[in-house]
């Protein structure tokens, strides 16, 4: 299987683009509810949970590990590459580089996440270590997340609150959305930022990525589990799953309940 993980349902925004992609593999997802946001939690907190849901999806026959949350990416994927040297993890920050900057002929780039994913600034150093030149925006945007999971798609509020967040993006060509629940405001973040912005979701050149790499790797390819029986894991009930599911994945899905406690003790 290929094991996913995020602090809630927003990773469910990755799972599309990994059923679009790769729709024969199994998924095997974990979300973090008891601890939503993880884009308000300490660094060490982060990658501490990362580290015990990894040890837990390994346990439950991933071949492979997608962190679908882009504070755990910035926060913890290096270190789970380092404790977990046998196992490929995929992040949402290294695959989409290289687009976002040949996106930009003017070099004017924004970033809009969690607090947690731009106190980081994970981005703006990977982004800034491939092209010093670069001219890069970055704003936290904690109102999107509840946005998204009251369904507020398309009310006239989101399209103001949009409008605040980004007043101060001067003459950008690119604009990243480094929040996993951002990608189903996108329809709406377009309206703002008009047609000659580039948008771009790391999700879909994750899961690009991620198939390059099976395709590579046929040893690995073979290991993982095939068919539609996805399982869905939450360490709480989620807010709202079935209408996030339903933007996401176009159906409801099943949510397993499992305590945090028991996947740090299983």
């Amino acid at each position: 299987m290929i094991g996913v993980f995020d602090s809630g349902v927003g990773g469910l925004s990755v799972v599309k683009q990994i059923f679009k992609n790769l729709p024969q593999y199994q998924i095997i997802y974990f979300g973090d509810t008891v601890h939503l946001p993880y884009g308000t939690k300490g660094a060490g907190f982060v990658r501490k949970s990362s580290e015990n849901i990894t040890k837990w999806l390994l346990e439950k026959e991933a071949k492979i590990i997608v962190i679908a949350c882009h504070t755990a990416s910035a926060e913890a994927a290096d270190y789970l590459k380092k404790e977990f040297k046998e196992i490929p993890v995929f992040e949402m920050i290294g695959p989409a580089l290289k687009e976002i900057i040949l996106g930009t002929k003017n070099k004017r780039i924004g970033i809009i996440g969690t607090p947690g994913t731009i106190k980081s600034e994970a981005w703006e150093k990977k982004l800034l270590a491939l092209d010093p030149s670069l001219k890069i925006y970055s704003k936290s945007c904690p109102l999107f997340v509840p946005l998204v999971e009251e369904g507020w798609i398309n009310k006239e509020i989101t399209k103001k609150i949009i409008k605040e967040y980004l007043k101060d993006f001067k003459n950008i060509e690119t604009l990243v959305l480094a929040c996993t629940h951002y990608p189903m405001l996108k329809s709406a973040i377009k309206k703002v930022v008009g047609n000659k912005v580039k948008i771009i979701d790391p999700a879909e050149s994750l899961a690009r990525e991620l198939k390059i790499f099976l395709d590579d790797n046929p040893q690995i390819e073979k290991e993982i589990k095939k068919g539609s029986n996805h399982e869905f894991f939450f360490s709480d009930q989620p807010y709202n799953l079935k209408r996030i599911s339903k933007l996401c994945l176009k159906e409801e899905i099943k949510p397993k309940i499992i305590s945090y406690e028991e996947i740090i003790s299983e």
